[in-house]
């Protein structure tokens, strides 16, 4: 799907909702969908800020916020200091580099079925779930290797 379709349906269920489109929200919600790399809420508004220059960074808290409520967007804390926010269109997972902090959508057909069997196995209501695979990411390992030579 492209991410001009992934903008347009996500504005009409916003529509539906009864809730306004302002153009700081349309251009918030077009960078997530546009943009892969997990942006930190100071991402967005910095990469923004240009577009929209009387925003400011609690607009962008307050979106962010509202689209989370709504299920748009998955707010990812891996334990640093700033979340990380997803636009979510399909279940997926994440692999996380542990050295740069990079992350990297998964997506993995075999694990669609995990909240029916977590169910049957343990009568566990699932709401939702999460994957996160940690290693070193690509560039990370070459860094590394480099490094061991010298």
């Amino acid at each position: 799907m492209s991410s001009n379709h992934l903008v347009t349906q996500s504005i009409e269920k916003l529509k539906r909702a009864h809730i306004r489109i302002t153009p700081q929200r349309h251009g918030i919600l077009e960078y997530l969908i546009e943009n892969h790399n997990h942006p930190t809420a100071d991402e967005i508004y910095q990469a923004l800020a240009e577009q929209f220059p009387s925003m400011s960074a609690a607009t962008v808290y307050n979106n962010l916020r509202l689209f989370t409520k709504i299920g748009f967007v998955v707010e990812m804390n891996y334990g640093d200091a700033s979340s990380r926010f997803d636009f979510t269109s399909t279940q997926h997972y994440h692999a996380i580099c542990e050295v740069c902090g990079r992350i990297e959508d998964l997506y993995y057909p075999g694990l669609e079925d995990i909240g029916e069997v977590t169910t049957n196995l343990t009568g566990f209501k699932v709401k939702r779930h999460r994957l996160e695979i940690y290693g070193t990411c690509p560039e990370c390992q070459l860094k590394q290797e480099q490094a061991a030579k010298n």
